[in-house]
């Protein structure tokens, strides 16, 4: 009997131990496994992993394709070779300027392709008006000049001017006729060539 009764406290006795020890696991934070937070994180990686959208290149596809193409320089020749170019009277030149004057628009002109028409010629495409004066300051001249170019129908199409300094040849006043005394060829050479030149490139432009 008193065996049993040893027996039995003993029993209850490693039952109390075995509870102890069983709560003891259950109550320790570190047996306690943390619920997954990788949700929110894994989100913010796909979303960051997500390629931006390129930009659009709708405006320079748009750009490049409206842009004319450049004239090319056969494509100019031809433009120069049928046009025929009508020379009217110098407006305010003396004769003596505006000789050298027209031989050397005629000459440039021709260097360049292009054709001249007479003064009675109907096929002429373009008609050259030029006006001029001349000044003369000190030991310079200047001459000031304004071309107006036009359709056979009298419209003006283009207007070329300028001027040019060059030092007085002669004794001409400081205005007027006599300042053509003091205005070299050579002066009135450069102007044809600058207008021939400019005129060409305006018939270009126009092409293009």
């Amino acid at each position: 009997m008193r065996r049993s009764h040893v027996t039995t406290v003993s029993l209850l006795v490693a039952l109390a131990l075995t509870a102890c020890t069983n709560a003891k696991d259950v109550l320790e934070p570190s047996a306690i496994t943390p619920p997954a937070a990788s949700a929110p994180a894994t989100q913010g990686s796909a979303a960051a992993s997500v390629p931006a959208p390129a930009p659009s290149t709708a405006a320079t596809a748009t750009t490049t394709a409206g842009a004319p193409a450049p004239i090319t320089s056969a494509q100019a020749a031809a433009i120069l070779a049928k046009t025929r170019l009508q020379i009217a009277p110098i407006v305010g030149a003396s004769v003596e300027a505006a000789t050298p004057l027209t031989a050397e628009l005629q000459t440039r002109a021709r260097q360049r392709g292009i054709t001249l028409a007479g003064s009675q010629d109907q096929t002429a495409t373009h008609v050259l008006k030029g006006y001029f004066s001349a000044m003369t300051e000190g030991k310079d001249t200047t001459v000031i000049y304004v071309w107006d170019v036009y359709d056979p129908s009298g419209n003006r199409l283009h207007r070329i001017n300028g001027q040019m300094k060059a030092p007085s040849t002669g004794s001409g006043d400081s205005a007027g006729a006599d300042s053509w005394k003091s205005v070299s060829p050579a002066t009135m050479q450069a102007i044809a060539d600058q207008t021939i030149d400019q005129f060409a490139a305006f018939l270009s432009g126009k092409a293009s």
